[in-house]
């Protein structure tokens, strides 16, 4: 039995991602947590420290060593960190007058939060990429549909012609300024942690400042101003991106959703899921996963943010909270993007169907238009009178507007040319290449 989907083996095909989650597993965090312990020992033999031999050993012993996560558990749960298990095991492991040199000066939670970020920092290109992918489909249909009209929606009606260009374009924007974000915060997030007991480095001695730096550069992660063992703000700023960044997913998926409708069908998933009984269904599940974990990781970020909130100069508690939470925030962003990948590039679009919709208002969601053309003759008050009649005799009548503007009216309007909507969709194209260009520059190899 499994309590979480995303390690499910009968769910994980629908909420995992294999490529992430090889990130976060047991044996990856135990690998980290070596890598660490290696890179410790070397900078403390490089500032003289400790002997370059026992470094060496160390660093022998840590490439091959791969414990089972189980023989590491009992001392998890008592230490409330698998840190001690592991360094024990290490040194038993390593032995000798060497094993002493391990873990020297460091605390459990420089181990696991160096783990963390180096960890993060492939979840990170893992994730960038993607979007970067994504956002390449999403430009091919932005650029492709530009001129496509369809009808605009706002609060689930009908409102005025807008293009599906620029409705792509509006999936497409927030990606570029969520990539960008990520990026910028990455120079801070991406950053050692290496304090000691409560954040001094007081065992080291005078040469700690070295052994930090010698740290540094072996992991190719720059220092941090000091220990951030209870500032946790940047995480919780890479959080709160990943969480925008399924809810962007998400309301690209909705979209999807609404516009794969029966009644609809401009838009259909490529790949849809099947129904038990009903054999003419094709579901779009990819687009619900978007919704799904957009919603999941809403709810996700606010008990992470509460982690924030840490005693003094460590706390276990919150910390804990954060290994609740924020893998399974990055795992429903990697899931999300990679159903996106999936999804975008096999839209069927339905450029017939989204014609034949904008008819189905016989000519009321051009009634702002008419208003328009009408008022640069009869002024605003008495236009917008004559179109308000025009639309009560269309819907009485079953007719179109156009054609009951011309018997309430002699204005010299041209109302074939009002009537249609490729008329009627303003700055769209602008818009859209305001947006490509937005991404060609942002999301640059």
């Amino acid at each position: 039995m499994t309590v979480s989907p995303f390690d499910s083996a009968l769910l994980g095909n629908l909420f995992s991602d294999p490529e992430i989650a090889a990130l976060f597993d047991d044996k990856a965090q135990i690998a980290s947590m070596l890598l660490f312990e290696s890179a410790l020992a070397a900078a403390e033999a490089n500032a003289g420290v400790i002997p370059n031999e026992s470094a060496v050993r160390i660093a022998e012993v840590c490439r091959d060593f791969a414990p089972d996560p189980a023989s590491l558990a009992a001392g998890t749960a008592s230490a409330g960190v698998p840190v001690p298990a592991l360094v024990k095991a290490l040194k038993a492991e390593i032995g000798g007058d060497d094993a002493r040199f391990v873990h020297f000066g460091a605390t459990s939670q420089d181990v696991i939060d160096t783990a963390l970020v180096l960890r993060l920092r492939e979840a990170i290109s893992i994730i960038r990429r993607r979007i970067r992918k994504l956002a390449k489909s999403l430009s091919v249909h932005a650029d492709t549909h530009r001129k496509t009209v369809m009808i605009g929606r706002t609060r689930s009606q009908q409102a005025v012609p807008t293009t599906f260009g620029l409705k792509a374009a509006g999936w497409l924007a927030p990606l570029v300024r969520i990539d960008r974000r990520i990026e910028n915060l990455s120079a801070e997030l991406l950053r050692v942690s290496f304090g000691g007991a409560a954040g001094t480095l007081a065992s080291i001695g005078a040469k700690a400042a070295e052994v930090e730096g010698n740290l540094a550069e072996e992991l190719e992660l720059p220092l941090a101003d000091m220990p951030w063992h209870t500032q946790r703000d940047v995480l919780v700023d890479f959080a709160s991106q990943l969480t925008a960044l399924t809810g962007a997913l998400g309301k690209m998926g909705q979209d999807l959703v609404l516009l794969a409708q029966s009644e609809i069908a401009e838009v259909q998933p490529g790949k849809g899921g099947g129904s038990s009984t009903m054999p003419h269904k094709s579901n779009p599940v990819q687009a619900e996963m978007l919704v799904t974990l957009a919603r999941f990781n809403a709810g996700q970020l606010g008990t992470f943010a509460q982690a924030q909130l840490h005693d003094h100069e460590r706390d276990g508690s919150s910390w804990l909270l954060e290994w609740l939470t924020l893998p399974q925030i990055i795992m429903a962003a990697g899931t999300a993007l990679a159903q996106a990948v999936d999804v975008v590039p096999d839209l069927k679009i339905n450029t017939d169907r989204m014609a034949q919709n904008l008819g189905l208002s016989r000519g009321a969601m051009l009634a702002e238009a008419a208003t328009f053309a009408l008022a640069d003759h009869v002024g605003r008050d008495d236009a917008d009178k004559l179109v308000k009649d025009a639309v009560a005799k269309s819907a009485a009548n079953h007719s179109n507007l156009f054609d009951e503007l011309p018997k309430l009216t002699d204005a010299p309007v041209d109302w074939e040319y009002v009537r249609d909507p490729v008329n009627y969709i303003g700055q769209a194209d602008v818009f859209v290449d305001r947006v490509l260009g937005a991404a060609k520059r942002g999301l640059r190899e």
